[in-house]
């Protein structure tokens, strides 16, 4: 049995609807998958009615920017609580956040004589958690770029004319929230942040676990980070970070985290949650 802990719908910045990711998942043979959009857990009701149908153990999450002393740090985080009111107005916020930063860039592309409109870019992303992709979506879409490769490097990278620095809380901030939504906050992709330096300040923060496998890492980086697991105790996950078809091919499938280690993350939060055992059980348990 197997999971993809890492995963993103068109309730973010993924062009899979929740239906679609799930089938992807039956047809990959997964047990388990997570929905971990940015900044918003709106897709979890649909994406727990779609694994249920296919008879897929469903994980709500989410995922979120943080920063720890200028390095930016992406945290998932897992088993949220999605009634959780402090969870919800703070994602509501980020959402906004986010929103403007979508009106800033258009704002810079206007300034550079692209005639880009923030109204075609909200209604291409269709949801309240939009970012860069779908800036670069639009820009492909109505020809003023040939690629989405083209899009950020000519625009929308750091440091590029179009760029907008992206919203940050604080790591500690972050964990926090997720903690006292009764979920984990595990550290995504590790490898592609290149900070190991900070993971001891992390783990003396709070962090609870680390995504080990991703579609990024390679077998060497892997077994890195799981050194850099035991070593710390930390939670062990993985997932593919699939977008759906925004980078070309659907990466669900290119990561199966043994199932081992979900059972894992579900009895620290019934730790964390002080939650028995058999009030979570069945094959679409959220904790």
């Amino acid at each position: 049995m197997f999971a993809d802990l890492h995963l993103h719908t068109n309730f973010s910045d993924g062009t899979f609807s929740p239906e679609e990711l799930a089938e992807e998942g039956r047809r990959h043979g997964l047990a388990a998958l997570a929905l971990t959009d940015h900044d918003t857990v709106e897709g979890c009701a649909r994406m727990r009615a779609a694994c249920a149908r296919h008879g897929i153990e469903f994980i709500t999450g989410t995922e979120l920017t943080a920063d720890w002393q200028g390095i930016e740090v992406h945290i998932l985080g897992y088993l949220l609580d999605t009634d959780n009111r402090e969870l919800m107005e703070k994602l509501t916020r980020f959402q906004d956040v986010r929103q403007h930063r979508v009106n800033e860039m258009v704002a810079r592309l206007n300034e550079l004589n692209i005639p880009l409109t923030a109204e075609s870019v909200f209604a291409l992303a269709n949801c309240r958690s939009p970012g860069r992709p779908h800036v670069g979506r639009a820009l492909v879409q109505q020809g003023f770029c040939g690629s989405l490769d083209e899009a950020f490097d000519r625009f929308l990278k750091a440091n590029r004319p179009a760029w907008v620095p992206k919203f940050k809380m604080s790591f500690s901030e972050a964990v926090g929230l997720i903690h006292r939504a009764g979920g984990l906050a595990v550290m995504a992709h590790p490898g592609l942040n290149r900070a190991d330096q900070v993971i001891p300040d992390l783990v003396a923060a709070g962090i609870d676990g680390i995504e080990c496998y991703h579609s990024r890492h390679s077998n060497s980086t892997a077994q890195h980070y799981l050194n850099i697991a035991r070593q710390y105790r930390l939670l062990i996950t993985g997932g593919s970070d699939c977008h759906g078809m925004s980078k070309g091919k659907p990466l669900i499938g290119s990561v199966r985290l043994e199932y081992t280690h979900l059972l894992d993350l579900k009895a620290a939060a019934r730790s964390r949650q002080n939650i028995p055992p058999e009030a979570v059980a069945g094959s679409n348990a959220t904790v």
